[in-house]
Parts: C-alpha cells; structure tokens; sequence
C-alpha cells in the first residue's frame, strides 16, 4: 500500500466521527447515575454502637501506591473508648490530590473499616480543602448509635462484640453501602476489553 494512503486511512476515521450525533451531558444540572461499583469518596464507617471500625492499623496508608494517606494510632483506655479493639485511629487523612482512587486502600483494611462511596464530586480550587480529615470522612451518626467515647455495648468480650455486631450490621441497612449520586438506571458502561471485574 502507497505512503499517502496511510493518511487518507487515517482521516478516514475522523471524517466518519464527523456526522456521529454527540452524547452531550448536562452536568451538572444532569447527573447520570454511576456504576454500582465506582470508586468514589471514601468513607469511615461504624459499629451498630457507635463506635468506630478504625483500629489505626495503617494498612490502608501501606497499601496506598499514591501515599494519599496519613494515619496516626492511638490507644483506647477504658475511659476513652472510640474503636472495640487496643487502638483507633487518632488521626486520619486523605489527601485527594494525590489519591486515584484504585481501591486498594479498601482491599487492605481488616476491618472493613473503609469503604467507597459513590460521591465523586470532590473538585474544589483550594488545595488544603482536598486533604479530608477524619471528621469529614467518618460515618454520621445512625438512629440507635452514640457519639464517641463510650464503652462497648456490644459484649462484654471482644470476641462477643465482633459476632454480636456483625449480626445486627447483617439485619439493619448497611451503612457503608454505596448510595447512588441519583435514583434511576445505572449507566451502561462499555465493556473494557480483557480486563476482569475490580472492586
């Protein structure tokens, strides 16, 4: 095949996207629902109690390719109790100027102690704005929880604790489920050619 034709090839495909009609979204007026599985915001969630799943363990800043993520650890006494295990986290931030919201940080954490949401609106024009700290990313509060510090009132063990929160966590509306940015159909996104499906 001649030389020139290459080109001519080439503006071939250009010319044919020419007359395709554009999918043109109103955002943000219009809000197009996202896949059940984006990776959005990140949330600190909670035991049915109250207190938090975070132990400051600082899996979540080891795993993190980007090192979005500073966690400080701290002890839990029996007067200042946040988490049911020996620690919690003190300090927690993530700095969305660095994080690309892989996942991985998820994949990480042994207690199931962050998840994502759906939330991806999280542009803003000041940079200190885009380090979350704790507070803005801990879960609110539910009906039937109390701010802590408080003791576990779950069990008096540990180990009674896990099972007995575990099982109301099953019966009650999970609170680190995803919530849609908007009620409707979920977009249907493209397939990725050879790529599985990722958390």
């Amino acid at each position: 095949m001649p030389d020139f034709l290459g080109s001519v090839k080439g503006f071939g495909v250009t010319f044919k996207t020419m007359f395709q009609k554009v999918d043109t979204v109103q955002y943000p007026e219009e809000k197009l629902p996202t896949a059940p599985r984006f990776h959005g915001r990140h949330q600190l969630n909670r035991w049915p109690d109250g207190l938090e799943k975070c132990i400051g363990c600082e899996l979540c800043a080891w795993a993190c390719p980007a090192d979005a993520i500073y966690v400080e650890g701290a002890d839990n006494t029996p007067e200042e109790r946040y988490s049911p295990g020996e620690r919690y986290g003190r300090v927690y931030q993530i700095n969305y100027l660095r994080c690309i919201l892989c996942g991985l940080c998820i994949e990480a954490c042994p207690t199931r102690a962050l998840t994502m949401t759906n939330d991806y609106e999280l542009a803003d024009d000041s940079r200190e704005a885009l380090i979350w700290t704790k507070e803005q990313l801990v879960a609110p509060l539910q009906p039937g929880m109390e701010a802590p510090p408080h003791p576990m009132r779950l069990g008096e063990t540990e180990e009674d604790y896990y099972s007995l929160g575990a099982m109301l966590a099953a019966s009650q509306p999970d609170q680190d489920e995803r919530n849609p940015v908007e009620e409707g159909p979920v977009q249907d996104w493209p397939e990725q050619g050879g790529q599985g499906d990722v958390q």
